[in-house]
């Protein structure tokens, strides 16, 4: 694994890193309008990534198929799809704004449920990293490094806020500043991980590389579709989500055109 590669992996986690640490710097919780733009900011760069990062290229490497180009990108998407629904309702999770968990029954405290909600957003992340990494050098030239540090890198910038999301209304529970930012910290490590886990199984089924990115894409707009939007829609400071998923959007796509 060369130095590049490592790059790859660890640039998300470093942002998550870098957001949990706004917890020594701002004293109070973070307000509604904010948190719902960094929400919309977060949605956006999903999108456009899984749009021009994953899924053009996976139909582009299909486009043999003619017409069925679409057909492995689609199927891999829906399994993306399902594999978030599944991990949705077998995982017991909180989400910041919220009072209800979801998922099924457990006695783990709001915070490890929180965390664990924030982790469940960064699977697909690391998933995304992962794929697009095991694709360099595949015959075909489905992915490249830049096109994969671009998407690593927009990943990282997204994961800013995410990190600060979990660790500031920690911290404005009582919650020390050094513990947490370690839990927003920590909340990250799951992408360095599934990054790895999905290089190695990519790397396995490399005839199945447009399918598995297609996955990755899925994943990730599960997460979109079903938290994120909801959350910014929801109550006031809508119109800060909205503005913030154009920001994020525009951004990614931005960094996928100029930077791959």
């Amino acid at each position: 694994m060369n130095g590049f590669t490592m790059l790859g992996i660890l640039l998300p986690f470093f942002g998550t890193v870098l957001g949990g640490a706004c917890v020594f710097v701002i004293k109070g919780n973070m307000s509604t309008r904010v948190h719902k733009a960094l929400l919309g900011f977060a949605s956006g760069v999903m999108v456009a990534a899984s749009v021009w990062s994953l899924l053009i290229p996976a139909m582009e490497h299909n486009a043999h198929l003619g017409r069925l180009a679409f057909a492995p990108a689609a199927f891999g998407f829906l399994l993306g799809m399902a594999f978030l629904l599944a991990l949705d309702h077998l995982v017991p999770h909180l989400h910041a704004q919220c009072d209800e968990p979801e998922g099924p029954r457990c006695r783990l405290g709001k915070s490890a449920m929180m965390m664990l909600a924030v982790t469940l957003h960064n699977i697909p992340e690391g998933m995304a990293v992962g794929v697009m990494l095991a694709g360099l050098g595949e015959a075909g030239g489905i992915t490249t490094l830049s096109g994969a540090l671009t998407l690593s890198l927009g990943i990282a910038i997204q994961n800013f806020p995410e990190g600060a999301i979990i660790s500031l209304p920690l911290r404005s529970r009582g919650m020390r500043p050094g513990r947490a930012f370690a839990m927003g910290a920590l909340s990250g490590i799951v992408e360095p991980i599934a990054a790895v886990a999905t290089m190695m199984l990519a790397r396995m089924l490399a005839p199945f590389l447009p399918v598995t990115l297609a996955f990755a894409a899925g994943a990730m707009l599960y997460v979109v579709v079903e938290e994120l939007i909801p959350e910014t829609a929801a109550g006031s400071h809508s119109n800060a989500g909205t503005i913030g998923f154009a920001l994020g959007f525009a951004l990614m796509m931005a960094l996928d055109v100029a930077l791959a």
